[in-house]
């Protein structure tokens, strides 16, 4: 499966015994997660909470980064830094509460420096560009969805193979099957975050959540299935198309972060996708949508297009936030006003982003 790297970081006990989070322990590692059996492996970096009894802990929610293109020989040590993926998941764990699992993921697939989600967004061309400037295509069976359930599963089967098999005396605590501390546990919600062209595969989620929406108001459709990878049983992930998608209750919140590609596409415009989200919403619960911008992408004199997209998407999630009473928030925070536009900026917001 390739070199993984692994750490633990320990939190001094509480002073509140019932401060149940301060005394979790934290794992960070990468691993590689197969989105399908034989396919091509995605590195994903994870920083996740552990019980005081060394098992997986259950998370309320985990965050799920998706990274953009490569930027190499800059020679700035912050890019470099925040352009790894390790690195990031411990940012992002930080950002979030002590009970919260963050992954970050890296393509499979990349064309020179242009990353390429193609398992994710099959309608991606080869550079990694959306082939609709409106909407993402669906009709392939929820990739995207399916995907994210298969890089939770994959992440934590492989956490778990590595713990039995090749962990060193001094871990041997954590060498516990995790179902033992999840015989019941409320279904953790899961947080989507897109940076730079990561944006693509939020746009894909958002659209098959919409089209997932309308078919199952019409009872027409089902797309829970068998996990064909039964690792293990109670996994603190969603672990198939219909634990990610169901009930729109466990996808908690969007993150647009500096998102902006070489071609139309970084915002979805099209009205009848937050439309049919929207109605289903105003049925289920609330669902987050966070846009976090800099200078970097949205000022760019040579793509202006970015700004004009990102206008249309929120005008549109505005005026369908008013049909569902408050159900679906919008909100959009700006980074770095009044400094020249720069590509340092464009990874600075990794770190500056408020995402609590």
């Amino acid at each position: 499966m390739g070199n993984k790297v692994f750490s633990f970081h320990h939190r001094p006990s509480p002073s509140n015994s019932g401060d149940l989070a301060a005394a979790m322990d934290r794992w960070t590692g990468v691993v590689d997660a197969p989105l399908s059996r034989g396919g091509p492996l995605l590195r994903v970096a994870a920083s996740l909470i552990l019980s005081p009894a060394k098992t997986l802990a259950v998370p309320r929610a985990n965050a799920i980064l998706f990274t953009g293109d490569r930027v190499r020989g800059t020679g700035d040590p912050v890019i470099k830094q925040l352009s790894g993926a390790a690195h990031l998941a411990r940012v992002l764990a930080g950002k979030l509460s002590g009970e919260t699992n963050a992954w970050v993921v890296d393509a499979a697939c990349f064309a020179g420096p242009f990353v390429v989600y193609q398992q994710l967004v099959p309608s991606v061309d080869s550079a990694g560009d959306p082939n609709s400037t409106r909407g993402m295509n669906e009709s392939t069976g929820f990739p995207a969805a399916a995907g994210i359930a298969s890089i939770f599963e994959h992440g934590i089967g492989e956490l778990i193979q590595n713990k039995i098999s090749g962990c060193s005396s001094k871990d041997s605590a954590v060498n516990q099957h995790p179902a033992a501390s999840l015989t019941s546990y409320c279904p953790p919600r899961t947080i989507i975050l897109g940076f730079s062209k990561g944006g693509v595969v939020v746009n894909q989620l958002v659209t098959e959540l919409s089209c997932w929406a309308s078919k199952s108001m019409k009872n027409s459709v089902d797309v829970s299935r068998p996990n064909p990878y039964d690792l293990t049983h109670n996994l603190p992930v969603p672990t198939s198309t219909g634990d990610v998608l169901s009930s729109g209750k466990n996808i908690f919140e969007f993150h647009y972060v500096d998102v902006g590609l070489n071609c139309a596409g970084a915002y979805i415009t099209d009205h009848a996708v937050f439309k049919e989200m929207a109605n289903y919403v105003s049925r289920t619960s609330k669902n987050l949508r966070f846009v976090h911008g800099t200078p970097r992408q949205r000022s760019d004199p040579n793509r202006s297009w970015i700004l004009k997209e990102k206008d249309i998407m929120l005008l549109l999630l505005r005026d369908e936030a008013q049909r569902c009473e408050g159900r679906l928030l919008t909100s959009e925070k700006k980074y770095f006003d009044g400094r020249p536009r720069s590509l340092l900026m464009h990874f600075e917001i990794l770190e500056a982003v408020d995402i609590s």
